[in-house]
């Protein structure tokens, strides 16, 4: 799959594209930023680890009110990262949606990546009451939930926000994550499409590393898409091998 085919897929050419969730978000905007020939910035709504050299951005790290200017000192780098300063080691904090679509828009960049919500690195989740924390011109929002959270007990050792995977997904601490939980969290207004509006929505099952996950993970993809009518296919991806990060593409029948 050639850069151009992947960007289509996730809908990530053009605009202000946002990934939401858990199970290796990150990952798959570094993965697209890479990816994408054009202009282009990551950054984050909430709290993001400081940039990898393998990411290869301009970092430019400011309080709000001095980052235009600072950004204005890198007028001809085409990929930049931005993010405001952190007192936590490891980490920066993120920018207010108004000045990354003031950004995009100033700087005439052709994609923004966007980081919009957090997990604490757990593999599934579902938002709290101000969650995702959008521009107002996103243009797209991937939503991500790991393949390895199937089979394995609902507890905060895979799962961020326990007790709203538990009303949302309709699986009591304890008991075993199904499929049919995953395409829960996918599928209702309380769970990953919430605040999504009419926003292009890309369903991610990422971690899709063997062939028994990806038989799972296609199991919660069919059942999202008898679910809801928001998103007509379901993308099952790894990132182990970033050749060839998608494992398959489950379309509606």
């Amino acid at each position: 799959m050639n850069p151009e085919e992947l960007l289509d897929l996730f809908h990530a050419r053009s605009g202000i594209v946002c990934a939401i969730g858990a199970g290796g978000k990150k990952t798959i905007l570094y993965h697209l930023l890479h990816s994408h020939p054009g202009r282009t910035a990551f950054a984050a709504t909430v709290f993001t680890r400081v940039f990898p050299d393998t990411l290869q951005v301009t970092p430019v790290i400011a309080e709000e009110l001095q980052l235009l200017k600072q950004l204005s000192l890198h007028g001809d780098d085409v990929r930049v990262g931005l993010a405001t300063p952190s007192e936590k080691s490891g980490r920066y904090g993120g920018l207010s949606p108004a000045l990354i679509s003031r950004i995009h828009r100033e700087r005439g960049l052709d994609a923004t990546f966007v980081k919009a919500d957090g997990a604490r690195t757990r593999l599934i989740k579902a938002p709290k009451s101000d969650e995702p924390v959008l521009p107002d011109d996103c243009a797209t929002v991937i939503c991500v939930l790991s393949a390895r959270a199937i089979g394995q007990p609902l507890s905060e050792r895979i799962a961020h926000r326990v007790e709203h995977i538990s009303r949302v997904a309709e699986l009591n601490s304890g008991d075993n994550v199904e499929p049919v939980h995953l395409a829960r969290l996918f599928c209702r207004e309380q769970g990953l499409l919430q605040g999504t509006g009419q926003r292009t929505v890309v369903p991610v099952i990422n971690m899709v590393d063997d062939p028994q996950r990806e038989g799972l993970a296609r199991e919660a993809a069919e059942s999202a898409l008898t679910m809801s009518q928001r998103f007509d296919r379901v993308l099952l991806t790894q990132m182990q091998d970033p050749s060839k990060p998608v494992v398959a593409v489950v379309e509606r029948t």
